[in-house]
């Protein structure tokens, strides 16, 4: 090998950088975030599950090409120029898709199933088809549910399993969440507030159906991981990342009913109009009766 080739060949980014860059162009584009957001490593780092040097090797890789901009400091963000989307392939029969994806999240939440599972075996298990499997992965890896192990196979990621475990996670949220609302730091995003009214009231006009339970769950996770992240402290953030993580497959099986969940939107509502009106304190009270309520929900249906 040339002295040329084998510079050539050093540059070339590795297949860890290129995944995760894809990974995170990918979080830019589903969570929307708006030209100038701050790309934070550590927040990165624990949202795919790896170290904050092979994530601060693929910002570096994607400052390059121009898809994130590096500060003029240090750090990068958001380009200025949001990036052309990837064209979407053809959704391959939703309805399967969508079952999928709750069967193996109600086997998942009940340990009927292994932490490390091929394609193959989600195949046999659930006589799906393989594009219908590796989409529904794909799905999960984009959540952090599941994590594509080196070489063969995905392993799941953590949940939390027990009822004395859910009423940890919950006690743990009232402490923080709350308290997020009433950083020195806190600013909302008026375009962040106005995709989740939006999202809140497509919510509330949908015909409910089990597999709407997957759409209600990631909505409330952003509604959660945006006012954590409208706080300003990064840990804060990373906390309520982790925690819709370890909650995600115990929450996507949503067995409330409909009525619950026009409570859960108007609640989440109203905490907007208050943060909106510049009452931070109602605001935090009224996320603290939210959680202790959704708390004694989880407990009386864990008890019949």
């Amino acid at each position: 090998m040339t002295q040329k080739n084998s510079v050539t060949e050093k540059a070339r980014p590795s297949r860890l950088q290129r995944e995760l860059s894809a990974a995170i162009m990918e979080l830019i584009r589903s969570e929307r975030l708006a030209p100038g957001t701050r790309l934070a490593e550590v927040a990165l780092a624990e949202r795919l599950q790896v170290s904050r040097t092979p994530v601060r090797a693929a910002l570096k890789l994607l400052a390059s090409r121009k898809l994130v901009r590096a500060g003029a400091r240090r750090g990068y963000f958001v380009a200025d120029t949001a990036p052309v989307p990837h064209k979407a392939p053809p959704r391959l029969s939703p309805d399967d898709t969508d079952r999928l994806f709750l069967a193996i999240a109600r086997d998942r939440r009940a340990g009927r199933l292994a932490d490390e599972v091929s394609e193959r075996d989600l195949m046999q298990r659930y006589d799906a088809t393989r594009p219908v499997v590796q989409r529904v992965l794909t799905r999960l890896a984009e959540v952090a549910a599941v994590q594509r192990k080196p070489g063969h196979g995905w392993r799941f990621q953590p949940i939390i399993a027990d009822a004395q475990a859910r009423d940890e996670s919950y006690r743990y949220r009232i402490l923080i969440e709350p308290a997020g609302l009433l950083e020195p730091g806190f600013r909302l995003d008026p375009a962040w507030t106005a995709d989740m009214r939006r999202r809140h009231q497509e919510m509330l006009a949908m015909p409910w159906s089990d597999t709407a339970s997957i759409a209600l769950y990631e909505m409330n996770a952003a509604f959660h991981e945006g006012l954590a992240a409208a706080s300003g402290n990064r840990y804060l953030l990373v906390a309520v990342q982790q925690q819709n993580r370890l909650r995600r497959f115990g929450n996507y099986d949503w067995t409330f009913g409909h009525q619950r969940v026009i409570v859960n939107c108007r609640e989440h509502l109203a905490i907007l109009d208050q943060l909106e009106a510049g009452q931070h304190e109602a605001a935090a009270a009224l996320l603290r009766r939210h959680l202790e309520g959704a708390a004694k929900l989880k407990r009386r249906s864990k008890a019949t």
